[in-house]
This record gives C-alpha cells, sequence and structure tokens, in this order.
C-alpha cells in the first residue's frame, strides 16, 4: 500500500523524501491498520513553512468576518461527517464510538470552534486600548509565524491539532497552522483536515493556512519548533517530550505553550468522608476508570486522614475498582508507560491495594489500580511519588494528622487542578489552611466533585503552575483567553488615524467589540 499523502502548500502531496512510515495500531487487538502514514524528513517541514509565510502575509488582508465563517462552516463540515470520523477514531483508539466521540467530544469540539468564530467576528479579545490625550493604541495581533501543534492521543476530537481547542484559538487569532498528528489516530486527523481544506476552498480562505503533517523525528521537531520562521508552538502530551520540545524553542526565544503531566490531588477532609464517604467513593471510582483513566484530569492523588472512617472508604473504593471491568488503553506506549509507573511507585514506597498488573489479552489493557501510601513515606519521597501513572490508577495518601495533611499539600508540584471535598457546613478552618496552599499550586481549585471533564466556557483555566504546563499564566481552553498565546501586542505611537486597524480607529468597526479609552472599557466611538 502506497504511503499517504501529507497536506502542504494547499494540497495534498506525495513526502518529500520521507524517512521511513508508521502504521495506526489497533488497541484492542495489537495488530497494525493497512495504512502507512509518512514520517516526513525536514524538507516537508521546510516547504510547509516556507508555505506558512505567504499565508501569513495573506491573512493580514483577511477580514475577521471570513475567518469566523470559515470556522462555523467546518463546524458544520465535521458534523456532516460525524459518522465517518467517530467510527475510524473509535477504530484507532478503542474508545466507544458513540458515548465518547457521537455524544461528548464532537459536540464539544464544534462547539468550541463556534465559539471561537464568534470571538474572531466580535474581536474584544485582542484588547483595543486607546490613549487619546497622548495619541497611543495598542491591540493583540497575529504572531507573524505559523502556530505549529502537536496534539494528544487521548483527545482525538477535541485536542486533534486540526480541529482542536489550540486549532480553534490559532485561527481565530490570525494565524496559519501547521499541525502534527498524533500517530495514534492518523486516519481520524486526516479526514478533519480534508473537512477543512473543503471549508477553506468555499471561504475563499489562503489554502496554506492549514497543513498536516504526520510524524517526524524528534530531532526535527526541534528544528520545528525553533525555526525562524516559527510563530509558535502548542503542545499536549508526555513531560518528557513536552521538556525537550520547550527546551529547543527556548533557545531559539519562541514561544511554546506546554501542557504535561500532573496527578490532581483530591484532599477529602474527615468530616467529609464521615458525612458522605460511599458518595465520595462512587465519584472516585468512575473519575479514575473514565475513559481508562486516560485524562490529564485523572485524579491520581488523594490525600484522607488516617482513621476508621479512611480504611473503610479504601476498602469501599477498591472494592468499586475491582468490579469495574478494565478498559482498553489508546496505545502500547501507555500500556508501557503505566506498568513502568506503578512499579517505580511501588519501589518508593507504595502498596498495590487492588488491579498493579497488566490483563491477560492481546488487547492493551491495566487492571484497575489503587495504592496507598503513608503521609511519612510520601513525604520522605514526595518527588517519586509524585510520578504520573496515565491510565486508570490512582494513590491514597493517608496523612497521620491534619498537621501532615497541611505539610503534605507544601509538597505537591504544579497541577492542572486540585480538589477538595469537606463538610456540608463545618472545616472551614482547614478548608483555608489546605486552600491557601492549593490555590498556588493547582490552575483550577474545585470544591465537591472531581476533576474529570473540562468545561468549554469563557472562564476556564486549563492551566497550571509547572509541571503540569509551562506557564501559569495561560489557558488551552476557554475562548478568548486561549487565544492570547497566539498573538503579539502591537502598539501604534501617533500614528495617523488612516493608517491604524480598523480595531484602534476613532469610530468602533465590529458594534459590540469592547475597547479601553482613556481608562474606560465602552463600545463607543470616539
Amino acid at each position: 500500500m502506497p504511503i499517504q499523502p501529507v497536506l502542504i502548500n494547499g494540497s495534498w502531496r506525495e513526502p518529500k523524501s520521507p524517512i521511513g512510515h508508521f502504521q495506526s495500531i489497533t488497541p484492542e487487538t495489537g495488530v497494525a491498520q493497512a495504512k502507512r502514514y509518512p514520517i516526513s524528513s525536514f524538507t516537508d517541514i521546510e516547504l510547509a513553512l516556507s508555505a506558512s509565510y505567504w499565508a501569513v502575509k495573506e491573512l493580514k488582508s483577511v477580514s475577521p468576518e471570513n475567518i469566523a465563517k470559515f470556522l462555523e462552516l467546518y463546524a458544520s463540515n465535521i458534523e456532516a461527517h460525524a459518522a465517518l470520523l467517530s467510527q475510524t477514531a473509535a477504530i484507532e483508539t478503542a474508545l466507544p464510538e458513540k458515548s465518547r466521540f457521537l455524544d461528548i467530544e464532537l459536540p464539544r469540539t464544534t462547539d468550541q470552534l463556534r465559539k471561537a468564530a464568534r470571538a474572531a467576528k466580535d474581536r474584544s479579545w485582542c484588547r483595543a486600548t486607546i490613549d487619546t490625550k497622548a495619541n497611543i493604541r495598542s491591540k493583540f495581533s497575529p504572531l507573524g509565524g505559523p502556530v505549529v501543534i502537536f496534539g494528544p492521543n487521548n483527545f482525538p476530537f477535541a485536542f486533534n491539532s486540526i480541529s482542536g481547542g489550540d486549532f480553534a484559538a490559532a485561527i481565530a487569532s490570525g494565524n496559519p497552522v501547521i499541525a502534527k498528528a498524533n500517530p495514534g489516530h492518523p486516519g481520524t486527523t486526516r479526514i478533519f483536515a480534508e473537512v477543512a481544506l473543503k471549508a477553506l476552498k468555499k471561504c475563499g480562505l489562503p489554502l496554506t493556512m492549514i497543513q498536516l503533517i504526520y510524524h517526524l523525528q524528534p530531532e526535527d521537531g526541534f528544528k520545528l519548533v525553533s525555526h525562524p520562521l516559527t510563530g509558535a508552538t502548542a503542545f499536549t502530551g508526555s513531560r518528557k517530550s513536552g521538556l525537550a520540545l520547550k527546551h529547543a524553542a527556548e533557545s531559539a526565544s519562541k514561544l511554546i505553550y506546554i501542557e504535561m503531566s500532573g496527578l490532581n490531588p483530591v484532599f477529602i477532609f474527615p468530616l467529609a468522608l464521615k458525612e458522605r464517604g460511599k458518595e465520595i467513593a462512587e465519584e472516585l471510582s468512575q473519575s479514575c476508570t473514565l475513559g481508562a483513566g486516560q485524562f490529564c484530569t485523572n485524579p491520581g492523588l488523594v490525600v484522607l486522614l488516617k482513621n476508621q472512617d479512611t480504611e473503610n472508604f479504601i476498602k469501599i473504593l477498591a472494592e468499586k475498582l475491582r468490579s469495574t471491568p478494565a478498559s482498553i488503553l489508546l496505545s502500547r506506549q501507555v500500556l508501557q508507560s503505566l506498568s513502568a509507573a506503578v512499579a517505580s511507585l511501588k519501589i518508593s514506597g507504595a502498596e498495590i491495594v487492588s488491579g498493579g498488573k497488566k490483563i491477560d489479552t492481546k488487547a492493551f489493557s491495566f487492571a484497575n489500580t489503587l495504592l496507598r501510601v503513608t503521609g511519612d513515606k510520601f513525604l520522605k519521597k514526595s518527588k517519586k511519588l509524585q510520578t504520573e501513572a496515565f491510565g486508570p490508577s490512582s494513590l491514597i495518601v493517608v496523612a497521620e494528622n491534619i498537621k501532615q495533611m497541611i505539610t503534605i499539600a507544601t509538597h505537591l508540584e504544579g497541577n492542572l487542578t486540585g480538589s477538595i471535598y469537606s463538610h456540608t457546613d463545618k472545616e472551614e478552618s482547614l478548608y483555608a489552611e489546605i486552600e491557601a496552599i492549593l490555590r498556588t499550586k493547582v490552575g483550577r481549585l474545585i470544591n465537591d466533585k472531581m476533576p474529570t471533564g473540562v468545561a468549554v466556557s469563557p472562564a476556564m483555566s486549563h492551566g497550571g503552575p509547572f509541571p503540569a504546563t509551562g506557564h501559569p499564566g495561560f489557558t488551552s481552553v476557554g475562548i478568548p483567553a486561549a487565544m492570547l498565546r497566539f498573538s503579539a501586542l502591537h502598539c501604534y505611537d501617533n500614528v495617523r488615524k488612516h493608517r491604524l486597524p480598523a480595531e484602534l480607529k476613532d469610530k468602533n468597526p465590529y458594534g459590540k467589540m469592547w475597547r479601553l479609552i482613556d481608562g474606560d472599557w465602552t463600545q463607543k466611538n470616539i
């Protein structure tokens, strides 16, 4: 079978001097699928970068309304191809076609594309700021180079490099995109690219605005993110790969936004456990096993106080995990990494309560796993015991007393989320102490619910302190905030009014656009 084409410079073409090829592996059987996808050489990458350079120039004359029109049409085209996309993704990932893709991921994907379209058209996202007395005006504008997007394996739609939140934010803020497919779902990504290209053609936008490369060698990835023509990079994946790309990009002073590992700690206070322990155990069990635990917001670390209620809770939780059928993991690599992480936790002092091993089957499957460790052992080896076990696994840390529970909070690394379960109307003092510590260590603070699930809301923060991400000030979910990552602040000092961008002229060009004029937010003209 021939190698699949890449999307470069506006058309599907044979890869130039590919280094090799790969095939998607079916997680249920471990068998390679028939289609072969190229591992591109840097020749392809340079062609994509060169094409993006011209796309940047063409996009300067494209109206925000036309970009919004593309995003809206693309969302509609995705819905028209819902069955094919969901079927393909289910084969490539072993995630359920209806309950995961048709019911959850696809609506979320089209929703965030449409939210991005509204933000592009409204223009308030660019934060136009005008000082009439000094005649200085500024706004956020496109970067002047393509946004390179590395998509993860666990969300083939909503975080896909050519359809997900990073993509929507980059396009809505006026940048071209070079998408690097995740090798776990190349067929799904190709369908998205085909659908996107049709929408570009119908809207009359530069066809070089969106390009797709399936895979590349690590060293070529480093060259790509640090290339002079690259505007910024967005990466979601492992800490090892993220840090390597971050080093390469920042060594060349290039923007990069990385989302990596995390444990999303959950603190369950003693009176909350006494009040509704069974209900919390059910919530935690469901959260740990949802999507085979392959969520970046999976609750990987749970902190409890040593007492009989905690022992009863652990017993109930372990039984629920044992009675929940093990799911299939996304890939052999995920299975191997999970096995290694559980082994590392055991070596560091954690004990297996349930699970802890691979299921004897052809599928990539691992038993739902619960581990426990004392607060003393955790504090002695806190770094190693914060190893992420990406999959249906969670570590219980049993604190000796309240003081130690607070100390454990101070030893936590940066995370995307942190949850606190407290009594309905008590434990306010303990909450205040833990919250003061946890608030600085997580992007999203949660009360009385598990962290899995990220609402596509303008108020959402899907980010956090290192090593959850590379910068605590940004989010990859939530329009328009996510768009600011892919923009540059442009200032105009004493520039003649007819030469100003539309957003900075005296007349408000988009009606509803909010601007900061002489210290007041307003939609009025000057």
